[in-house]
């Protein structure tokens, strides 16, 4: 089992940066449509490159899931990796900028593909490891969608705080 789990979490990595990368485009190619805006970016804001490495890989995980049946601690291993993941976008983003000044594109692109490689790397070794501590396995699922729920709203209805603003337009969110 532990070369398939390096295996399924290679394939999820790939799928994660591959489709993040696409829908980065999605809400364009579409013309705007709200539905696009729920899953792709709908600016360059920070929030919005989050929200590309968190669909695919809770689509991912939602596909993942049934090759580790066994596990009562799958949503847990998940939920640490997908946080991870997401609290390495913002962190690297934020310390390169505050360090360096604004950060070319290619360095921007290769945060998202780090943070997605920790995420994964996290997952693999916790699976591997075969003793995530996990209280509630479906409760971390439940958060996991909450996630999901709350990128939706902020997708609309952002705070206006750096995390959500779009460096190149001024703007927030939608429209």
């Amino acid at each position: 089992m532990k070369r398939s789990v390096a295996l399924l979490q290679l394939v999820g990595y790939a799928f994660t940066v591959v489709a993040g990368s696409l829908l980065h485009f999605l809400y364009g190619w579409t013309g705007g449509s709200r539905i696009a805006a729920l899953f792709g970016s709908v600016n360059e804001a920070t929030f919005e490159h989050m929200k590309l490495f968190f669909f695919p890989a809770f689509l991912y995980a939602l596909f993942e899931r049934r090759y580790f049946r066994e596990d009562g601690a799958y949503w847990c291993v998940k939920l640490r990796g997908i946080a991870l993941g997401l609290l390495l976008i913002p962190a690297l983003f934020y310390t390169l900028n505050g360090g360096f000044g604004k950060t070319p594109d290619l360095v921007n692109i290769a945060i998202f593909f780090i943070a997605a490689a920790g995420a994964f790397l996290l997952e693999t070794r916790l699976f591997r490891q075969g003793d995530a501590r996990c209280q509630s396995d479906g409760g971390a699922f439940l958060v996991l969608c909450l996630f999901a729920v709350t990128f939706w709203v902020f997708t609309f209805f952002p705070p206006r705080i750096p995390l959500f603003r779009d460096p190149v337009t001024g703007g927030y969110g939608v429209g």
